[in-house]
């Protein structure tokens, strides 16, 4: 604060033991000195000693006389409309509103005054009435549904300790527990070493993958930037996540440096066109520095061959990245994690347990064997934060592996439900949903008018169903009805509410019906379901 010239901070403190107030401390001083000051110098005074008023409903603290009822009646809500009646099959998967009338019916335009807590409560049942349930059974549309209890009060505690994971002073248990889970993980791959960490998306796991394979190569790129080096390629399956060519162009790598590689009919990259496409570029003068394989393809669920693609990253010098943000969680089943086998191989790992493992949006992870790579790569050791003579061991100061800086604490509810189930729970979960992906394919080939894309490897269920109108059809006929009549289908499960299953084409195949079972609370009696609304739904068409 500004003083006046003459009077020292200290004095005008030493006045205040016997004023009422600074404005009578600051009065003590000749009016001379105090003409001396500036308009911005005088509202800064006043600013100063003039506190706002405690507890002003502007303030973003917890009052308990005036916030616990509000709190305890939201959480009421929260907990019977979004938890329980959200996750009943009675409850709509979504009540379906156009874009232009939502608005007004959910009340989101903002105003000038703030709103009665009433007001707020009423706020929260619409928010919640309109949203997609997908907590819900019969929402299939997604790699990820359901609503873990357990990961759900992670998710909760998260939130009331508002913390943020760059440092062990200012997060201490999450700091701790994010290398204990990250420890496991890497063990369930098959690390004894290594690193990891958690990040906001699949997506972002994979930039940090392509990252470090070019810190890697070039590790003077860090500084020098890419002027200097050869053109860098990366390859990936056709069928991979589109992840990999945002992280690339985000990178400054290029899309057209990204070289497809084609996939076999199980959509599995195909190995030889990988070689073929990695001598190509070289032949180009170019550097091939990294393959992503995918453990789990987001339409068909495909698992690419990782002992083999291991072989060819070794041969030419590469470093091996597999995304298992979707099949990552066939590790803690012993029956399936043969999906992965070779995992181990890997440079780097992309796992997200918000996906097959169910943990509440977001939890996902990227995980190395290299010790210190993250850190020699992305530090930047900025000494407000990463001071290097602290008292406790640094070690635990995680933020600077990271190329952010404030971090949520996703990990909590993943060890949450960790703790809650254990290993051992997890392991049945997977089994189940392996289960019921099997029993759902043996419903439907029984049946007619249902034609599986091919017998799936993973969850995803990929399928055609065929209108009785249209079962006398064939060929490009038939190619051109169903292609029309997916979206309608869809239209209709949406504005009944009834269920969500998504669908898409691929390659040249006409638009078929996706459905992925991630929610180990779905039952036999839900696959039934499933069968006949689809029948219900497209008979008529």
């Amino acid at each position: 604060m500004p003083t006046n010239e003459g009077t020292t901070f200290s004095e005008i403190l030493e006045q205040t033991q016997n004023c009422e107030d600074f404005n009578d401390a600051l009065s003590t001083n000749s009016k001379e000195d105090q003409k001396e000051h500036s308009d911005e110098d005088n509202m800064m005074d006043n600013l100063w000693i003039k506190p706002a008023q405690s507890n002003a409903s502007f303030e973003s603290t917890p009052v308990k006389s005036k916030h616990e009822i509000f709190l305890r009646n939201f959480f009421e809500i929260m907990l019977q409309d979004a938890v329980f009646d959200g996750t009943s099959r009675k409850t709509k998967v979504v009540e379906w509103i156009e874009p232009e009338n939502l608005s007004s019916l959910v009340n989101l335009h903002l105003s000038e005054t703030g709103s009665t807590h009433e007001q707020l409560l009423q706020l929260t049942r619409n928010i919640i009435k309109y949203s997609v349930k997908t907590g819900n059974p019969r929402f299939v549309n997604q790699l990820f549904s359901g609503l873990d209890p357990y990961g759900l009060a992670g998710q909760w505690l998260t939130d009331a300790l508002n913390p943020s994971v760059y440092t062990y002073e200012v997060s201490p248990v999450f700091s701790v527990m994010e290398e204990e889970i990250l420890r496991e993980m890497r063990l369930k791959i098959g690390w004894n070493n290594g690193d990891g960490i958690f990040c906001p998306g699949g997506s972002m796991a994979n930039g940090y993958a392509i990252n470090l394979a070019r810190y890697n190569k070039y590790p003077d790129i860090k500084n020098n930037g890419l002027s200097g080096i050869k053109r860098l390629v990366v390859f990936t399956s056709k069928d991979a996540h589109y992840s990999i060519a945002k992280l690339s162009a985000f990178l400054g790598i290029g899309t057209n440096n990204v070289y497809p590689i084609d996939v076999d009919k199980k959509g599995k990259m195909c190995i030889k066109n990988l070689e073929k496409q990695v001598c190509r570029s070289i032949e180009e003068g170019a550097c091939p520095f990294i393959v992503s394989a995918t453990s789990g393809t987001t339409v068909l669920g495909a698992f690419d061959s990782l002992r083999d693609i291991n072989v060819i990253c070794k041969k030419y010098n590469m470093w091996f990245h597999v995304d298992a943000a979707w099949g990552g969680g066939t590790l803690m089943s012993n029956k399936w994690k043969y999906l992965v086998d070779g995992i181990e191989l890997a440079d780097s790992v992309t796992w997200n347990p918000h996906k097959m493992l169910a943990a509440p949006q977001q939890c996902s992870t990227f995980l190395t064997r290299h010790e210190n790579i993250l850190k020699l790569a992305h530090s930047a050791n900025a000494t407000y934060l990463f001071q290097k003579d602290k008292f406790y061991d640094t070690s635990y100061d995680s933020g600077d592996k990271h190329i952010q800086c404030g971090r949520r604490a996703d990990v909590l509810k993943f060890w949450f439900m960790w703790k809650a189930k254990g290993t051992s729970g997890f392991e049945q979960h997977v089994d189940k949903l392996f289960y019921l992906s099997r029993y759902f394919v043996d419903l439907i080939i029984k049946r007619d008018g249902w034609k599986l894309i091919q017998l799936p490897e993973c969850l995803n269920v990929c399928f055609w169903y065929i209108p009785k109108s249209m079962r006398h059809l064939d060929g490009k006929e038939l190619d051109q009805q169903l292609h029309k009549i997916a979206p309608i289908i869809k239209e209709k499960m949406v504005k009944k509410g009834s269920m969500l299953v998504t669908y898409q084409p691929l390659d040249d195949k006409p638009n078929f019906f996706r459905l992925v079972i991630q929610s180990s609370g779905v039952t036999e009696i839900d696959m039934k379901f499933f069968v006949e609304e689809f029948e219900n739904l497209s008979d008529n068409l």
